[in-house]
């Protein structure tokens, strides 16, 4: 499924064609595609509000699949291999940022389905270091999510501090958001789910959270920690007037419109709002042992490749309960 040009959704703007397979260059995998996560960046990304990196492309970055094929330099061993590829295509491992465990934010980095093809295709490339060894019985439709959604998710609830016996909340009720709810329950932590969305708020707390309500609500304690999955900066002044003194916000969003002005008495207590910026391969390898420890379960509905407009329509319209998966 092929974007020319970013265009809102309802305008349809992925286009299927018939293209020859990718060939993985030195280091790198070719991975026949079982499964594709729809993701709300690839939202961002195909109606534009992330500029476009290359004239067409193929969207799509919580892949899973099979090595059918290896480039130069490569362990012919990696064939047949189910792996993973993540949002983080590559990164330059010189900088200091890569130098100093922070590849999420290295200037030189690539992102699967921005800058390279990505996973709403028959078939895709990955630099061998950058794919995740995935088990061969993973049902690859309910991985896809693992592989952006559970990552960043996961990372959010570490910026945003959570430990232990924490009342955390989650605003925006997605597939990273639900996710995340699982962790934090294996962590021991109360979660408070905010959703307009009433199937959203029902799945929260079918999966187990305390509470769950529409964003304006008042929790029925004050949070220790937060994490906004929402990409609507009005959200985040309802977060941090419901933390406790001390309490962390993470904003989990790759694009988000205009916070409003704040009062600095929602801040005022030590409290801190900070961003999430990608993910490192660390942090997917220690969410997937995770996963696996818990064991997590992503509610994800299949569909064809073919309706890869469709499924990006429903996301716009919030009419997910969980996450939608691209299967050719």
């Amino acid at each position: 499924m092929v974007l020319r040009r970013p265009a809102p959704v309802d305008r349809r703007p992925l286009a299927l064609e018939d293209r020859p397979d990718p060939q993985p260059g030195p280091g790198a995998l070719r991975v026949r595609v079982l499964a594709c996560g729809v993701c709300r960046t690839d939202l961002h990304v195909v109606e534009g509000e992330l500029p476009p990196h290359r004239e067409e492309l193929v969207p799509g970055h919580q892949v899973v699949g099979v090595v059918d094929r290896v480039g130069p330099g490569v362990d012919p061993s990696w064939v047949g291999r189910r792996v993973g590829i993540a949002w983080l295509h590559e990164a330059c491992g010189r900088c200091r940022y890569c130098q100093t465990g922070r590849e999420n934010l290295c200037p030189a980095a690539r992102f699967t389905g921005w800058d390279v093809d990505g996973g709403y295709a028959e078939a895709a490339v990955v630099p061998a270091a950058f794919a995740y060894p995935l088990p061969d019985g993973l049902d690859p439709v309910g991985a896809a999510p693992l592989l952006c959604a559970g990552i960043i998710g996961y990372r959010s609830l570490r910026l945003a501090g959570v430990e232990s016996g924490m009342r955390v909340g989650l605003f925006g009720f997605g597939a990273s958001a639900h996710l995340a709810l699982q962790v934090a329950r294996h962590w021991g932590c109360e979660v408070y789910a905010f959703s307009r969305r009433r199937s959203h708020q029902e799945l929260a707390l079918a999966l187990g959270a305390r509470w769950a309500g529409p964003p304006d609500a008042e929790p029925p304690e004050a949070l220790d920690a937060a994490v906004s999955f929402a990409p609507v900066g009005a959200v985040v002044p309802l977060a941090l007037r419901r933390l406790a003194p001390g309490g962390t916000l993470a904003i989990n969003a790759v694009h988000l419109d205009r916070i409003p002005e704040l009062d600095y008495g929602w801040l005022y207590g030590e409290r801190t709002l900070r961003s999430v910026t990608n993910a490192t391969r660390e942090d997917g390898a220690a969410f997937l042992r995770l996963a696996a420890e818990v064991p997590l379960r992503a509610r994800a509905e299949a569909v064809p490749l073919a309706e890869a407009n469709e499924a990006l329509q429903r996301l716009a319209r919030s009419e997910v309960d969980g996450a939608l998966v691209l299967v050719p």
